[in-house]
């Protein structure tokens, strides 16, 4: 099984995140994640944009840039040049490291951006962790949680969680309207095509993409 050295940099968020990758599988950052937001204090430094709605413990860096109309329910931890952007909403322990970037009409839950990693427009992003350099095209939805509600099992291990997301790897580009089924783990350098659905370990420097036949007749 992936180990979180397998599929992350772990010094590139930096040393104020380090304390989020001591464990040994990347499904384990959502724990230390949940003691790290209990350790935050309340330090709003950033240019925060007036209609912006702001509830809870939050730490905003001051080169942070928080959007118009964002909602943010602490605790959060905004990191240096880190963007959350017009309507973006924000909840149940989020960290952003340096230049992350949330994007309009963005919800993200209890999660990890590590450096430059993005959700830039209308995604889901639920118990789930990006890595350094990740992109994620136009409405991919990072699932977390099963349809019937029971433990997520990883090619057989079992995780202990009822919600887990995707564990997207560094340098991945996820196309648009792309979804990942919950417990999820996309090694380094994949790229997944639009509309893919995604399950399961998918290997490192690979290529995802979706095939249809498509049948065009005149319209009568």
């Amino acid at each position: 099984m992936l180990k979180i050295q397998d599929i992350f940099d772990v010094e590139k968020p930096g040393e104020d995140l380090e304390s989020l990758f001591r464990g040994a599988f990347p499904w384990e950052i959502l724990a230390t994640l949940d003691d790290f937001v209990k350790a935050i204090k309340d330090e709003r430094k950033g240019q925060v944009h007036p209609s912006a709605i702001l509830e809870g413990t939050i730490y905003i860096h001051e080169t942070a840039e928080i959007g118009p109309h964002v909602y943010i329910e602490g605790p959060a931890w905004i990191g240096p040049k880190a963007k959350v952007k017009h309507g973006a909403y924000l909840r149940g322990g989020v960290v952003l490291a340096e230049s992350a970037e949330v994007g309009a009409k963005t919800e993200v839950k209890r999660s990890v951006f590590m450096k430059k990693a993005k959700a830039a427009h209308l995604n889901y992003v639920g118990d789930s962790v990006l890595g350094n350099d990740v992109n994620l095209g136009a409405g991919v939805k990072l699932a977390n949680f099963k349809t019937f509600g029971t433990n997520i099992t990883i090619e057989g291990q079992e995780t202990g969680l009822r919600k887990l997301g995707a564990l997207i790897g560094d340098g991945c580009s996820i196309g648009c309207n792309a979804v990942t089924t919950p417990g999820t783990i996309i090694g380094k350098n994949t790229i997944a095509y639009n509309c893919v659905v995604l399950k399961g370990v998918v290997p490192a420097n690979s290529i995802v993409k979706l095939r249809q036949n498509l049948e065009i007749t005149e319209r009568t």
